[in-house]
Parts: C-alpha cells; structure tokens; sequence
C-alpha cells in the first residue's frame, strides 16, 4: 500500500487534485495498512478478518482511478495488483468476490469526480510505477517459491510414507511388491537370478502377551535393523504384515541360502538390555520364481518353505526347488 501511494500521488499532482483526494491517498495508503494488520491481529478470526481486508484493499483500489482521471499505466497496475493479491492469497473466488466492491468504488468516486479521462502517461509516472511493478512481482514471486518448496518437501514426505513402514523402516507392503514385481520380470526376460526370503518370528505372539507390545515393537525394529545389516543392499526388504517380512534378493539360491544362515544367526544372537532374558529366533522360507508364476505365486511358494521351517522345529531355514506355477484360485 505504501508503494501505491507513489504513482497515485504523482497523478494526483499531475492532475491538481484538492486536498480531500490527497487526504484519502493519506488513509488509505498509509493509516489503513496498519488499522488492518491490528484489526486482524486481535480479532477471533484473523483469517476471515484478513479475508474482508482484502476486500476493501480491492475497493481502496478501485477509488483511485477516477482520482487519477484513468491515468492508463497506474490504473493498470493498481488493478493487477489488487487482483494479484487476491489469488496469491490461497482464498477460493475471493478475487470473484472483490470485484463488486472494485467496481462500486470506481462508480461513487467516479460520480463525485465527474469521471474525467486521461489516459496518457508521462515519463514520471511510468518512473514511480516501476517500485511497486517490481517490488511486489518479486514478493509474490518469493511467496509462490516458499509454497512450492514446502509442496515439494510434502510430496517427499508423503512419498516416503508410502513407501516405508513406519514402524521398522523396511518397505510397505505396496512398495515392495511393485520392486519385487520388476525384479521377477527381470528374471524372466533375462534369466537373472532370483530368490525370495520369507521369515516371520518364532513364537511372536508369546512375546507380546509375556512383555507387552512395546517390547514386541522393539523385537520388530531390531529385526529389520538385523535385515538391513546382514542382508545385501541390493535385496529388497518388506514387511508384510504383522511379525511376517519379505526379502526379494536378485541372487542365485546358494548364495542367498547363506545369506539367510547369517541372518539367522545374527537374530539369535540379538540382545535387549531392558528385557535380559529375552532371546529371538526367525524361520526362514527360501523359494526361487516359479516357472512362469507371477508374484502371488512366489509368495505362495515361499510360505510352503516357511511352514516346513515352523513345523520342522523353527530357528531354521527351508528352501524350495523351482517349481511350476499353479494357476491361483
């Protein structure tokens, strides 16, 4: 507003205004920016006050034009920017709603002026113009950079909600399944190696109802922190659900076997001071792709190896030779 008064003022000038056209550039460019701020500050709804400031700024704006006979280049920016200010709000329609009151102002002070045009513009007033041109370009400009940064680290944010498990860090279960997925593909276009690692605790539920499910969370991260330290990084961590993860690793079965046997040793020998007499162990399933099965199919047959782990005596690790795929029912 203070920046407004600049162009206006050197119409006025130009145009020999009286003094009540200087008093109302007084106001309103230099008395009412601060009546509005405190107005917000103290009311119960600063939002919706700062919505109704807005509005009066677009009527403030429209006031002035007569007052400079439509002088062509001032009114052009003082309209812009009112309507700039309005979308640059965030607000719904609220330069729709600013319009009328644009409108009206123009129409009362232009009954009282005589509505006297002129047009022109001379080399001082498209001098004083250039301030509030460029100033309030370059702050609304800044305003849009801020809300797209802030966008963007919440696009990041939601991103990474979506694809890791909140709990144990490892990946969702919809995110892991599109990487295993490619990974499968991989492995039947090329004949890349493959494997499928499917492991879930021995005797979870006992843990949860002997220490609580706190210390069943704490069980839950140290093992995805035992998957992330023991496993290849190339292989792709899940969590399924409950106390069950999944592990897609792009290596043939001998070499992923031996990792699954350092993973189990490594969860065995976990400790938690808080809770001393607390000892882990894991099953494992080890399942290469199935001829020609899609994802399920794996999953399937890496859950047959898992449950002859578990019935088998758990703390243990069985694998399954490549087999045909079923179709699912």
């Amino acid at each position: 507003m203070g920046l407004t008064a600049l162009p206006v003022g050197v119409v006025l000038h130009d145009v020999q205004a009286g003094w009540l056209a200087w008093t109302w550039l007084g106001l309103s460019c230099l008395a009412w920016p601060h009546l509005a701020y405190a107005w917000a500050r103290r009311s119960q709804d600063p939002y919706g006050a700062e919505a109704r400031n807005f509005l009066i700024d677009s009527a403030i704006a429209g006031s002035f034009l007569p007052l400079m006979h439509f002088n062509l280049l001032p009114s052009a920016v003082l309209l812009t920017v009112a309507t700039a200010d309005k979308v640059n709000s965030g607000v719904p329609g609220l330069w729709l709603r600013a319009l009328p009151g644009m409108v009206l102002a123009v129409l009362a002070v232009g009954l009282l002026t005589g509505f006297e045009v002129d047009l022109a513009s001379r080399t001082g007033v498209i001098l004083a113009c250039l301030p509030i041109m460029t100033i309030h370009t370059l702050a609304v400009s800044a305003n849009l950079y801020r809300l797209v940064r802030r966008v963007q680290d919440q696009n990041r944010q939601l991103a990474l909600m979506t694809r890791r498990d909140s709990l144990t860090g490892v990946d969702s279960r919809s995110h892991w399944e599109d990487q295993a997925r490619k990974l499968l593909d991989q492995h039947q276009r090329e004949a890349a190696p493959a494997c499928l690692l499917l492991l879930d605790i021995d005797h979870f539920k006992t843990i949860n109802d002997r220490h609580g499910h706190g210390v069943g969370d704490d069980v839950l991260r140290a093992l995805a922190r035992r998957m992330g330290e023991t496993l290849p990084a190339s292989g792709i961590h899940g969590r399924l659900g409950g106390d069950e993860f999944v592990v897609a690793l792009p290596l043939p079965v001998t070499e992923a076997l031996e990792h699954a046997e350092r993973l189990r040793a490594a969860v065995q020998a976990l400790e938690f001071p808080e809770v001393p007499e607390l000892s882990i162990s894991i099953s494992l399933g080890l399942a290469p792709p199935p001829h020609g099965g899609d994802l399920r199919a794996w999953l399937e047959v890496a859950d047959h190896a898992l449950y002859r782990a578990k019935h088998g005596g758990r703390n243990r690790i069985e694998r399954t030779e490549p087999l045909a795929a079923t179709p699912a029912t």
